[in-house]
């Protein structure tokens, strides 16, 4: 998978766990309009939706999109052939959805907090 540290024209990936559509767009050399299209072409990015229905990416969405972008601009792929390409690696994808998960991530959140505030 492309990371950072192998593309020397993107920069590096802060250590945050979400990002803005904004931010991801300026670490990734793509357009907004161009993020939010290719969540309808290829089922793996999926980023996370709160409050008034906006987006917040996750590193492991970066590095996906990093990677789409590179299959598309760089490789010369069609968005069909690279979303072949991508179905084709197997890779686990982390659970999202799980709502066990999430929680445990909120608590940690509020327990960073609390520890900052204390």
């Amino acid at each position: 998978m492309l990371e950072a540290s192998n593309n020397n024209e993107l920069p590096v990936i802060p250590g945050k766990r979400y990002f803005a559509i904004g931010e991801v767009s300026e670490l990734c050399g793509v357009k907004p309009h161009v993020l939010r299209y290719w969540e309808q072409e290829f089922s793996q990015l999926k980023p996370v939706k709160r409050r008034g229905n906006r987006r917040y990416y996750q590193r492991h969405d970066v590095v996906l999109i990093r990677e789409i972008r590179g299959l598309l601009y760089e490789q010369g792929f069609t968005i069909g052939g690279a979303r072949q390409r991508l179905e084709a690696e197997v890779k686990p994808q982390p659970v999202q959805n799980d709502k066990k998960h999430i929680l445990h991530e909120m608590l940690e959140e509020l327990e960073q907090i609390r520890a900052l505030l204390a």
